[in-house]
């Protein structure tokens, strides 16, 4: 008596196939890093986009020094006040803009654009391990917009102090006070762009991503008062208002508050915005679309 068949029995080759998937290497995180680097400066815009605004950046910086070197008398006001005008010359709130809206934008695009191409489905096909991905992917852009920070400000900061030295009051990176205007200046970038990175992996879509990060980082600030403590902490605790405080070299001349921000607690939203987004955007991939 024949039995039935209960069971089917695999193709020969599909054992050969798993058997090469398990004994495939995996992907070091370097590998992932040289991927994430390649695709970043495959995407034509990045040049033009990066150029630009750095050029937009120093012209700003220019501009404003030369109008206080033609303006200031040398010997008055006070050393203090004159010595913040002077770091705000190198990188004023028109820099400031300029660089949340171009990192925090680009952090959005680079993984909306791909979940727009369907090229992230590939990635994710050929490198199962979606937060070592989201993870090498903020690891390069944080240090293209850190590199095009260091460029960008540097050469800012040495042009337009350099013209402002002409009237003895040109800064030096070596005093705390500027070295802190400068790092804060540096960091604000990649900051922005890994917010904006957050959101893109939240939204998935290119458009909406951008809008949602100048939303966050821009508009955001101007809703919210130091009028009451719950408002102020809750200005604080945003990557702009931290960024304007830790510039804030000295308090003569500005509007008294009763809940001011701390210069500790301005680096403690840098750091908590940048490694939150990363951690947000890590557990959304990891989570989504299994």
């Amino acid at each position: 008596m024949n039995t039935p068949m209960n069971t089917l029995t695999p193709p020969a080759d599909s054992h050969a196939h798993a058997h090469a998937r398990d004994t495939e290497p995996r992907a070091r995180f370097t590998d992932l890093l040289a991927a994430e680097w390649i695709k970043f400066r495959s995407l034509r815009s990045i040049p033009w986009v990066l150029g630009l605004s750095a050029l937009a950046v120093v012209a700003a910086g220019l501009k404003s020094a030369l109008y206080t070197r033609d303006h200031y008398t040398p010997g008055d006001g006070d050393p203090a006040v004159m010595a913040q005008i002077a770091l705000n010359d190198s990188f004023n709130m028109a820099s400031a803009d300029i660089l949340l809206l171009v990192a925090g934008g680009l952090g959005a695009i680079v993984i909306a654009g791909e979940y727009a191409t369907g090229l992230i489905r590939t990635t994710l096909a050929a490198v199962p391990d979606r937060r070592a991905v989201l993870l090498a992917k903020a690891c390069v852009l944080a240090a293209t917009l850190f590199g095009y920070g260091v460029l960008t400000v540097g050469v800012s900061f040495g042009l337009s102090q350099a013209i402002l030295s002409d009237v003895g009051i040109g800064q030096s990176l070596s005093d705390p006070t500027a070295f802190r205007y400068v790092a804060a200046a540096v960091l604000f970038g990649p900051v922005c762009a890994l917010v904006g990175l957050g959101l893109g992996t939240l939204i998935r879509h290119s458009a909406g991503a951008v809008v949602g990060t100048v939303v966050v980082l821009f508009f955001l600030p101007s809703l919210v008062t130091e009028r009451y403590r719950w408002t102020a902490d809750l200005l604080h605790a945003l990557p702009l208002p931290a960024f304007q405080r830790l510039a804030r070299t000295t308090l003569a001349g500005m509007r008294p508050t009763e809940y001011p921000a701390t210069v500790t607690g301005s680096w403690i939203t840098f750091a908590a915005w940048a490694f939150g987004s990363v951690a947000v955007a890590m557990l959304v991939i990891h989570r989504r679309d299994h």
